[in-house]
Order: structure tokens, then sequence, then C-alpha cells
């Protein structure tokens, strides 16, 4: 088991890893709209809250010599289902086919007030 790290996604705040890698397989923790240079959250605009969150994971990804091609799983968790096709059309501006295999699911809250989170796992 290894430690996945990059300073281009904001760190780990509580007793947890940005990433794990087991045997080829990337874990990475969820990510928010949480800017790890400035530490600005962007929540005002969902569509802008979407490029940051992906903008933190391919920080992830490329700082661990991967890219959004490795990514074979996605969990979204999202507070509006309303927003559902909105997450779509951005998503897909990431992701190429085949696309990974993915779970969507409607949350009461999230952490500091967001409306998205998304964790992926990757594979060498």
């Amino acid at each position: 088991m290894r430690e996945l790290k990059s300073e281009n996604a904001p760190a780990a705040i509580g007793p947890y890893s940005q990433g794990i890698e087991v045997d080829g397989l990337c874990f990475f923790s969820g990510q928010i709209a949480l800017n790890p240079k400035s530490g600005d959250l962007i929540i005002d605009d969902f569509t802008a809250e979407c490029k940051q969150v992906f903008s933190n994971i391919h920080g992830l990804l490329e700082d661990n010599s991967l890219t959004f091609q490795n990514v074979v799983k996605v969990n979204i968790s999202l507070v509006d289902m309303g927003k559902f096709a909105q997450l779509n059309e951005i998503y897909s501006s990431y992701f190429s086919e085949p696309y990974p295999a993915r779970a969507c699911v409607a949350v009461a809250a999230l952490p500091k007030g967001v409306n998205v989170e998304i964790e992926v796992i990757a594979k060498r």
C-alpha cells in the first residue's frame, strides 16, 4: 500500500489520505470545490463548482502519473438531483468512451455546504 499525494488538490483535513494505491488500483478521496492554492470554496455557481472539483481530480491524477483515461470508477454525491443533467454535461467534457463505471446518489448535505463531491478510482 502506498500513499498518493498532490499539492494541486486540497490537503486531507481529517484522518484520511488524498489517495492510496494498492496493486495498481488508485483510490482517491472525494473532492469538493476547494481551491488548493487560494483556499477559496466555490459554491455559488454550479458549473464553476464542478470545474473546480474536476481540477482537483486532475491534480491528483496528474501528480501521480495518471490521466482521466485511467479512471475506471466514479462516485458522485449530489445535493440536488435537479442538477443531474448539468453535471452530466460537465462530466462528459472530462471523460470519453469507454466511460468509467459510475454511481450518482442524492445526499441531504455535504461538508462545508458544497453541492457536489466526486471520488474516483483509477488503474495504472
